[in-house]
């Protein structure tokens, strides 16, 4: 009998009575607003894992997802999870994107109902302390790595002198902190600023001091390009570096390719992995473009999440919680992109796994953080180039 088990067979012994019916999955993501286009190719990342999970049989049912807008708000992003948990009775939660959603989402809403949210992209250092009763994890690292590699990277290109504008949240400020807390130079000025401004004159004005020779903007794209553009047109800076949330090919398009060709920034950063070319490969023949940032990491947050459900065997969301680690630490034998239907015979057959991702090893520790690489990538005339890892 044992010879004749087929993976038909294996599926069907994962699928318990909690969950003979479909699993729902949260993808709580900025489709509007400051983040809207890192949110589009998240959601592109979320559904490319949703059609494998299925294709591989799903888990007890198909895997559906269910789309919620935080419009890059934290009042809309509260509003946005409190239906997917209370209405749309989901069992987990891919996002919130930016920090400044993430938090208050995890404090008011998920962390005290409990429901398992996975971040692809909130990085504030904040999180890792966050008073969540352990439901908040994330893929991609902390900014305590992203702020001491950028401090690092801009001493050694022979800057010594910078002003800083950050928007005015806790990726703004964590990211800010962990910069000036890190660099050997002088932070001539630190500047917050507000989403949404139709102006940001007076706080260029403000960043322009003490012989600044660069303007380091952590910002997202909307207000970024708002930003860049008045600095230019002020005569105030003509040099800029940047952070991941203004690594947007879209920027160049938008300011032109002379004003930013060379201009440099930080994020976190994939190894060069069979991983990571599988998701890749597999999203280019879905969308026929090349995934956006943080679009591995949503796409790990996704697979993490049903695979925690079909080891849990159940759709409580405590047990998922419970079970994440388990699918996505070591030991256990190694499962990537594309190899759902193997995931569920191993665990089936009673094997432990550990899910290495698209975005890296996804190895959760008690604060549900994981360790990262920073990578350094630059504009050109006409879009972006990836020139490697940070030290």
């Amino acid at each position: 009998m044992k010879a004749l088990l087929t993976a038909a067979s294996l599926l069907a012994l994962v699928a318990s009575p909690a969950l003979a019916q479909d699993v729902k999955i949260g993808a709580l993501l900025p489709l509007t607003g400051d983040l809207q286009s890192y949110g589009e190719a998240n959601l592109n990342a979320v559904r490319l894992a949703e059609k494998q999970i299925n294709a591989a049989g799903g888990v007890g049912g198909p895997v559906s997802i269910v789309v919620a807008d935080t419009q890059t708000s934290p009042v809309a992003g509260v509003d946005a999870a409190q239906k997917l948990v209370n209405v749309d009775n989901v069992s987990g939660i891919v996002g919130a994107m930016g920090s400044g959603v993430t938090i208050p989402v995890a404090t008011s809403v998920t962390g005290r109902v409990g429901v398992t949210t996975i971040s692809p992209s909130a990085t504030s250092p904040t999180i890792t302390t966050l008073d969540d009763n352990g439901f908040l994890f994330r893929t991609a690292p902390s900014d305590s790595y992203q702020g001491a590699a950028l401090a690092n990277l801009v001493a050694s290109k022979g800057t010594e002198n910078v002003s800083i504008i950050y928007v005015n949240n806790d990726y703004g400020e964590g990211l800010a902190n962990a910069f000036e807390q890190n660099f050997s130079g002088t932070v001539s000025a630190k500047v917050a600023f507000e989403q949404g401004a139709p102006s940001y004159r007076g706080e260029v004005e403000r960043a322009d001091t003490g012989g600044a020779e660069a303007l380091i903007v952590i910002a997202y794209p909307e207000s970024g390009l708002v930003i860049i553009r008045q600095a230019l047109e002020g005569g105030n800076f003509e040099k800029f570096i940047f952070t991941d949330g203004m690594k947007d090919p879209g920027i160049v398009e938008q300011i032109g390719g002379q004003y930013l060709d060379g201009a440099y920034g930080t994020m976190a950063a994939a190894a060069d992995t069979p991983q990571l070319a599988t998701f890749t490969e597999a999203f280019n023949a879905e969308y026929g473009s090349a995934p956006l940032a943080y679009a591995d990491s949503a796409y790990d947050a996704t697979m993490l999440l049903a695979l925690a459900a079909a080891k849990a065997g159940s759709n409580d969301r405590t047990a998922i919680r419970d079970a994440l680690s388990e699918v996505a630490n070591p030991p256990g034998e190694k499962v990537g992109p594309g190899e759902f239907a193997k995931a569920l015979e191993l665990i089936a057959a009673g094997t432990d796994i550990n899910y290495e991702g698209a975005a890296g090893s996804q190895d959760f520790d008690k604060n549900g953080d994981v360790p990262g690489r920073i990578g350094e990538w630059q504009f050109t005339a006409t879009g972006i180039e990836e020139l490697g890892e940070v030290k």
